[in-house]
């Protein structure tokens, strides 16, 4: 008997051994970061898994221990970037004082100090002065003050004076510093203008360790378990928090911090996680982003739709609910809504040259997060982004099927989408690189913006877009930093972390399904630790956190329990272990499991329409073996839509490995700013640019050359965009600069529209000519006037307009109008709001090319049932005059 329980003792030593040594086998390990399938550990920063609803971080973050000294602001009009070029800020190197010289607005910049030494104490409060007398005094005797390039602030569209930075608790945010609480204030009246602030902001409750231990009855919900602890809490952690963002209308919240429901954010998150696990909670909340039959994009600059123009991402998700309930209903209320949404894009957003429709990238709706500064919102509207075409592309694709089901005529939605993804593939893959440009970007002419954009080249892998090769191209070749893919690399210099320079874990995730599908089993493996990383150190889903440190604070702005991200957790669970795939005849099983997830995984009490299923994956690789249900096969690896009851499924994967696919890891990395171009006496000019070993040259978009100097000279003569980016030691291109338009005398002809519609009697000023003409919902819906030129050919034709009805970045009242030319449509023109209240603001519209014909020509600015805007009540501009400008 002794010798029996000695035995088993042993027995019992040796498996707790061995399960140790598993758990001390890591998942993942590089010099940022190790992940174990218990713990995960990132220098002193450790969190553990206690039981799988438990898990303990120490994870503090050090942000506040290396604040710097050196602080880089610039003060503002108007909450607008108007006090110097681009770049050109203010510095202070802080020592032991606590109140700023007085700076003169718009003087001299202070140039960058050359060292930092030490970091700044926490809560540190310090006074930023600045001298406005010499705006006000222009206000006073000119009515307006002009800013460094030229531009306007009138007297009576003045707001207030503000101050924007880079160190917490000033931000770049620039039309939300009155909400930072970022105005400054004059009391003693004069003119010299302070505000004191609270630099390096920190609590001391944050020092403290954490843990999460679950809260919420779960017993209703999936169950996962696996031979991976942290994987296991974390998806009860996510269901936790799905559960705390269901609203008491039904509708899920955005985040912690963002109530309410927002058309980009609900739709990835359905499409990741909750078609099927909240389905009816979904239905509600995308019923929520619905007005007049017809998708509302409810954010994005100068006004929503159609600047921002990823609406359409309502239909990923209403189509995963359909093929996850099988719901008919659903099928027709949703497919009507698609459909009167996309024939507004259509007449709208559609380019047929390139075939591709234009706007904002999809989620990347901070203008200066991903563009370059110059780019106004007219230009953001002109520009076609790979994300954003991928989502229309899939979008015709799901409208085709959806119609096919309901017998309803489905080619033209096939022939449109066949259109986009020829257009993706021949305006914005780049062999070279291999894989796809960020997007196209300029004014008359577009050029591609070689960054790589993560959601873009993700969506078109799973989406179709990509075909084999280049699928595989992306992941072995597209740049992936040590603490996860990048929204866009290389970085934004000048610009704080959120999108640029930051990690989006809903992103991470749609990449993982996407490395999954393309069968890259180091870019999953990376990936899912990019994530799992977070989800434990910081013990909860986070909106995002920067990618030079991997740490949640320093981004803009940022919200625990954020929807899209737990979506992502789920997802990985869902989507690559289990590897179900939603179809409308059933779900489809195709698991991946990198090499180190080893064991039995296991997901239990999933309901799926009439059915709840119990499903067992056993080993690693990404082929399955053999796969039944009840202990027969189950053929094409396909659950049936129809079949009701409890049901086991078993799947044995080969437990071979994937291949040696690459990726191609790197250090973060930002690019040169843009050079600041002039064009003086026929001649490019342009400041050095430091680190900057040769200048491009683009004409019209295409490039021309590559030269050492900052000059470069002209001939006028046709008409001709130029735009000059410079490059590093690799020739790696910043942005290219604001273009230069140069051509010959008398190509240029302009309208003034007072002279052809209504002058309004509105007080604005800054208009050319004699007045201008306001055109709304009831005045001036239909304006004609003749354009007489002397040759046939192509004309680039805009207007100069103002809108104040609301704010650069945000609300929903962009103007809209339809361009006709000799009767034929020649597409929409677009007046985004330039700030709220700020009707004297002018600036120019999208621009158009056009075909005239020598002689008159009949052109008109229509409103059309179309071009209602989000608003709909509200869709007003003034508009001042007309330029037509020979190309040819």
């Amino acid at each position: 008997m002794k010798l029996l329980k000695s035995k088993l003792w042993l027995s019992a030593l040796f498996l707790c051994a061995l399960a140790q040594a598993q758990t001390d086998k890591p998942l993942y390990k590089s010099p940022a970061f190790t992940l174990y399938p218990d713990r995960v550990v990132q220098g002193k920063n450790e969190a553990r898994v206690l039981t799988r609803i438990d898990i303990l971080s120490n994870y503090q973050s050090p942000a506040s221990e290396n604040f710097s000294r050196l602080i880089s602001f610039k003060f503002s009009i108007n909450q607008k970037d108007n006090e110097a070029a681009p770049g050109n800020d203010h510095w202070i190197l802080i020592g032991d004082e606590h109140e700023s010289p007085v700076f003169t607005f718009g003087g001299p910049t202070t140039p960058l100090p050359a060292k930092a030494p030490g970091f700044l104490p926490v809560n540190y409060e310090y006074t930023f002065r600045v001298d406005m007398n010499p705006v006000l005094t222009q206000f006073k005797e000119k009515g307006y003050y002009e800013t460094f390039d030229g531009s306007r602030v009138a007297a009576a569209d003045f707001k207030g004076f503000y101050i924007a930075g880079g160190s917490e608790p000033l931000t770049w945010d620039w039309v939300g510093l009155e909400g930072h609480g970022l105005k400054l204030s004059d009391p003693d009246g004069d003119g010299i203008f302070a505000l004191t602030v609270k630099l390096n902001p920190y609590d001391p409750e944050s020092a403290k360790d954490k843990t999460w231990r679950l809260e919420k009855d779960l017993s209703k919900k999936p169950k996962y378990t696996s031979d991976q602890p942290i994987v296991d809490a974390l998806f009860n952690l996510s269901l936790e928090e799905a559960i705390k963002n269901i609203e008491p209308d039904s509708t899920f919240r955005t985040g912690a911090k963002w109530g309410g429901v927002w058309t980009r954010d609900i739709s990835y998150s359905i499409l990741l996680a909750f078609a099927y696990h909240e389905p009816e909670v979904a239905k509600i909340s995308l019923m929520k982003k619905v007005k007049r039959g017809r998708i509302i994009q409810d954010t994005g600059s100068g006004g929503a739709w159609p600047v921002s123009s990823d609406r359409t991402t309502w239909a990923l998700a209403a189509w995963e609910i359909y093929k996850a309930t099988g719901d008919k209903n659903w099928l027709r209320q949703s497919f009507d809504i698609i459909k009167n949404s996309l024939e507004d894009d259509y007449m709208v957003i559609y380019d047929k040259t390139t075939g591709m429709y234009s706007g904002e990238s999809s989620f990347l709706d901070w203008r200066e997060q991903t563009y370059p500064k110059w780019m106004n919102n007219a230009d953001i509207f002109q520009s076609q982004n790979l994300g954003t075409n991928a989502v229309h592309f899939r979008t015709h694709r799901i409208l085709a099927q959806m119609a096919e089901l309901l017998g309803e005529p489905f080619e033209v939605y096939n022939e449109r989408a066949d259109a986009i993804k020829k257009g993706i593939n021949e305006q914005l893959w780049m062999p070279d690189s291999g894989y796809y440009a960020q997007y196209l970007y300029g004014r008359g002419t577009l050029m591609q913006s070689p960054r790589f954009e993560a959601l873009g080249e993700a969506l078109c892998v799973l989406f179709g877009v990509a075909d084999g090769d280049q699928a595989r191209s992306i992941f072995s070749n597209a740049p992936i930093t040590p603490y996860g893919v990048t929204c866009i690399y290389p970085q934004i210099p000048g610009i704080p972390p959120y999108h640029n320079n930051g990690i989006w874990p809903f992103v991470q995730a749609y990449w993982n399904m996407a490395a999954a599908q393309a069968g890259n089993e180091r870019a999953l493996n990376h990936g899912l630790a990019s994530m799992y990383r977070a989800g434990a150190l910081f013990l909860t889903n986070y909106e995002n956190f920067v990618a030079e440190t991997g740490d949640f604070e320093g981004t803009e702005i940022n919200s625990d329990r954020m929807l899209w991200s737990m979506a992502g957790n789920l997802a990985m669970v869902h989507r690559v272990f289990m590897g179900m795939q939603f179809e409308t005849k059933g779900i489809k099983f195709a698991p991946k499991v990198p090499s180190g997830y080893t064991g039995k995984k296991t997901l239990s009490n999933f309901h799926y329409r009439g059915a709840v299923l119990n499903i067992d994956v056993m080993g690693t690789g990404n082929r399955i073996k053999s796969i039944t249900m009840d202990g027969k096969p189950l053929p094409d690896a396909m659950f049936p839509a129809n079949t009701t009851g409890t049901h086991n499924i078993r799947i044995e994967l080969d437990n071979q490995p994937w291949g040696s696919a690459p990726v191609n890891m790197v250090s973060n990395h930002f690019s040169l700013p843009a050079p600041q171009v002039t064009l003086r006496n026929n001649r490019l000019e342009w400041p050095a640019v430091d680190g900057a070993m040769g200048y491009m040259v683009y004409e019209n978009g295409r490039l021309v050359g590559i030269i050492p100097n900052t000059g470069f000279a002209v001939t006028p003569g046709v008409y001709v965009e130029y735009q000059i980016s410079a490059g590093d030691t690799k020739l790696s291109p910043s942005f290219a600069s604001e273009p230069v338009a140069v051509y010959g005398n008398n190509r240029k002809i302009t309208i003034d529209l007072e002279d052809v519609a209504p002058a309004s009697v509105l007080p604005y000023t800054g208009f050319e000519g004699k007045g201008f003409v306001e055109t709304s919902n009831d005045q001036n819906t239909d304006i004609a006037f003749k354009v007489i030129t002397d040759k046939d050919g192509d004309y680039l034709i805009d207007v100069r307009y103002s809108n104040g009805s609301g704010p650069w970045n945000t609300d929903n009242k962009c103007a809209i109008r339809s361009l006709y030319v000799n009767d034929k449509h020649a597409g929409a023109m677009v007046f985004p709001q330039r700030g709220t209240d700020e009707w004297s603001d002018w600036g120019w519209s999208n621009r158009r090319v056009v075909t005239l014909k020598a002689g008159p020509n009949q052109l008109r600015l229509k409103l059309e049932p179309w071009n209602t805007n989000m608003n709909v009540d509200v869709n007003r501009a003034m508009l001042d005059q007309v330029r037509v400008i020979k190309l040819d």
